[in-house]
């Protein structure tokens, strides 16, 4: 494959694992990758040090959605700014490649990718509902794929290995975890704090990862209820966490949403109310229309829903979900951009 590849994007860590997997599966074949990200955001927690990147770069750029007329020529100067900074890199490093996996981080580098005509642009979109950049920049693209967007090629999401090698079929539910990523989920705290008498009268265990905002409060509540639960802020042992249960309660973030059908995990979603394009909501509700989960908005949140759903039949659910999600595509994706890079 002619040059470098840059993987750019970020800010959250929903489009930062799909950058990762890219990374990891360029660098088994040998090719050297580029990360281009923002200095804001989650960025350089993940990538500053990575010995697998033959380069890092954190521009300072920021989003132009939600800010004020001022606010937001300031952030389009900048991008162009960064944009013919981002130029400069890839002649150093005979950039032919970019893949974009979204967020604020991805503008330059993906703007730079279009004004190069020797550049080929592929997207990643992780959600149903097209972010900001991705609607610009995708009529661009040489690809777009994602695992909502019926006109991919492929439509499937990058997931990490072990939440397959970790997945099980579950024939009846003992153990019920609660997911609301590593800021906490207020609404699903709260829901599990109720849910959690009856569940423990039932001798269900329960998981609950209740984020660094809200762990001392829940942790509390449990103690006061007199629950032993396995209550925790953060982990890098989520996919531990998804074996060790039979159903869960999640948000419905593209990573979490298809890192837990890689699990086998039946899973009742409650979206983030306040997602973008209420992209959340549309990701489950992609599941929901195959009967592959269960789903509630915060303000509709029901126990009797919930309850109907841990006795339905959850082999069944289980079983089906086994064939929601390739465990091979990020490996199917750079095929064809790597077919593509020898026209």
């Amino acid at each position: 494959m002619r040059g470098s590849v840059v993987i750019t994007g970020g800010g959250t860590g929903g489009h930062l694992k799909v950058a990762d997997a890219f990374i990891e599966e360029f660098n088994k074949r040998g090719i050297p990758v580029i990360f281009i990200g923002s200095s804001n955001g989650q960025d350089k927690q993940w990538f500053e040090n990575d010995k697998r990147l033959k380069a890092t770069y954190f521009l300072d750029t920021k989003g132009v959605v939600n800010k004020n007329a001022f606010g937001k020529v300031t952030s389009i100067l900048n991008i162009i700014s960064k944009t013919n900074y981002c130029l400069g890199l890839f002649s150093k490093y005979n950039v032919k490649t970019v893949i974009s996996v979204g967020g604020f981080s991805a503008a330059a580098a993906t703007f730079a990718s279009i004004v190069k005509l020797d550049c080929k642009l592929y997207i990643h979109e992780q959600n149903s509902v097209m972010g900001t950049l991705n609607k610009v920049t995708s009529k661009f693209a040489t690809e777009v794929f994602s695992s909502f967007i019926k006109t991919s090629i492929i439509k499937d999401y990058p997931v990490s290995n072990e939440f397959f090698d970790l997945g099980r079929i579950r024939d009846k539910v003992n153990t019920v975890a609660f997911f609301g990523g590593s800021q906490g989920a207020i609404a699903i705290n709260n829901f599990a704090l109720k849910l959690a008498p009856k569940l423990n009268d039932m001798g269900i265990n329960i998981i609950h990862q209740a984020g660094k905002n809200d762990y001392h409060r829940v942790k509390e509540e449990y103690a006061k209820l007199n629950i032993d639960a396995d209550v925790f802020d953060f982990s890098k042992e989520i996919p531990l966490k998804m074996q060790k249960a039979d159903f869960a309660v999640s948000r419905a973030g593209a990573s979490t949403l298809w890192e837990l059908c890689a699990n086998c995990l039946p899973t009742f979603f409650i979206p983030y109310k306040h997602a973008a394009g209420d992209h959340q909501f549309y990701n489950a509700k992609d599941l929901k229309d195959k009967e592959l989960c269960f789903l509630q908005r915060e303000e509709e949140l029901r126990e009797e829903e919930f309850f109907n759903a841990i006795n339905s039949d959850i082999h069944d659910i289980s079983k089906r979900l086994t064939s929601s999600i390739n465990s091979n595509v990020v490996a199917l994706i750079c095929n064809i951009i790597v077919q593509n890079n020898k026209k």
